[in-house]
């Protein structure tokens, strides 16, 4: 039985005679006390450490250098998925923004700036490279989004605009060609250029408007806001959020990291880029994660049922089942090998709320027998590999193999050789021998 393994016994209805003493053939006294195979019920355990996790978190950062200019929420808040938690002041995305609408607004005035073939050319690489360079910095903002949400969105939207450029581009080019071979007049390679013009001003302005809009920090799932990051946090997994702390400094005027000093950022300070300033954990829904051994890990299935108890809560209990276990195994503290096994967590009547990332102790009750042929777990003694028994059989002792079933730390299931209702010796069965005779 592995040492992981706490076994436990819910009822045992009948389980013993009174006990009696046994006298070897010499007479000798022993420690041998009878009693008798009985029906009940056993239940088999799996203990294991674990942890309290949350359904899901997701830490917000600062999308680019600035001052948090207007922080809108207090720790502890309980918010909205979506809502505004600060506005971050960040004066070089303006320029760009301002300067990307004036590129807009003089492309929407047209004039392609050129009367030749090698102008067209000219006007058309320094379109190019104005593209190319919107859509790096596009692209740089874009990565620095810490929710991964929006930051998919933003660079589905470079690809996009960058896609829709390069079609015009090239757009562009065919006209020109055409032109050079006498299908087309140079006014057609002229307004195709135009337009390209204006759409490679149009998607900078898009781009640079959406980076200044993304300094508008906003919730990305529900929860409750905790200042600070979490360190090596996933922003969309919960489940494993918890299993590391601690806050990220801030670039600047956001605490010294001393004890005793607060490392959130404060309103008005400057802030770098991917600066952790929120982490808003969703406590809608609490589970577990477990790690059990890998001696006990097959005996855990999903809906398994488990008791837990909190070492923040002592003497309160609280309800569990196992959702999923882990394919793949991890190294536990102590060098083996064990498995994460995740459950959801049901809050203890008059218990109090546990708090994400709390130790626990993890009872999962893996095998259970009712109405089951049942012997106490010292009765049972290995020969020759096999279990077995001393049973009273007339007057002596015989030595009966046993099949177990359900092993509980103090009561074990016999699914065979045994009845109910056969007397056997409970205790000091290993100093029988064959031929003695209870008294």
């Amino acid at each position: 039985m592995s040492e992981h393994r706490r076994p436990f016994v819910l009822a045992v209805a009948g389980v013993l005679l009174a006990s009696s003493t046994a006298a070897s053939c010499g007479d000798e006294p022993t420690d041998v006390r009878l009693g008798e195979a009985a029906r009940g019920t056993v239940a088999e355990i799996v203990e294991a450490p674990g942890s309290v996790t949350a359904r899901a978190a997701a830490t917000v950062s600062a999308p680019a250098a600035g001052t948090l200019d207007d922080l809108r929420v207090e720790p502890g808040r309980r918010v909205t998925k979506g809502q505004v938690l600060a506005v971050i002041d960040a004066p070089e995305l303006e320029a760009r923004r301002r300067s990307a609408e004036r590129a807009l607004d003089e492309a929407s005035r047209g004039g392609g700036g050129f009367s030749s073939s090698s102008g067209f050319f000219a006007v058309r690489r320094k379109t190019d490279k104005q593209a190319a360079d919107a859509f790096e910095q596009a692209r740089a903002a874009a990565a620095k989004i810490a929710d991964p949400a929006l930051r998919e969105v933003l660079l589905k939207q470079v690809d996009a605009a960058n896609q829709q450029y390069s079609a015009a581009s090239s757009a562009a080019a065919a006209a020109l060609r055409s032109v050079e071979r006498g299908v087309a007049s140079l006014g057609e390679a002229v307004s195709s250029l135009s337009a390209a013009q204006r759409l490679q001003a149009q998607q900078a302005y898009e781009l640079a408007d959406a980076a200044v809009e993304a300094l508008t920090l906003r919730a990305p799932v529900a929860g409750v806001v905790q200042f600070g990051g979490t360190a090596g946090a996933s922003p969309s997994s919960l489940g494993d959020l918890l299993s590391s702390g601690g806050a990220a400094p801030a670039a600047a005027g956001g605490g010294s990291g001393l004890p005793g000093v607060d490392t959130a950022v404060p309103r008005g300070a400057y802030v770098a880029a991917g600066t952790p300033l929120f982490t808003v954990v969703d406590v809608s829904r609490l589970g577990l994660l477990a790690e059990v051994d890998e001696t006990d890990v097959l005996l855990v299935k999903p809906g398994v049922k488990a008791t837990v108890e909190l070492d923040a809560a002592t003497g309160s209990a609280y309800e569990a089942s196992v959702r999923s276990i882990d394919l793949l195994p991890t190294t536990s503290a102590r060098g083996g090998v064990s498995y994460k096994v995740r459950l959801d967590l049901t809050p203890g009547e008059d218990a109090p709320s546990p708090r994400p990332g709390m130790s626990a102790v993890i009872r999962l009750q893996v095998r259970e027998a009712d109405d089951a042929v049942t012997v106490p777990a010292s009765a049972i003694i290995n020969v020759d590999g096999r279990d077995t028994v001393w049973a009273v059989r007339g007057d002596s002792y015989e030595r009966v193999p046993v099949t177990l079933g359900v092993q509980g730390e103090d009561v074990v299931q016999v699914t065979g050789g045994l009845d109910a209702g056969q007397r056997i010796a409970v205790s000091g069965a290993d100093e029988i021998q064959p031929g003695d005779r209870p008294s």
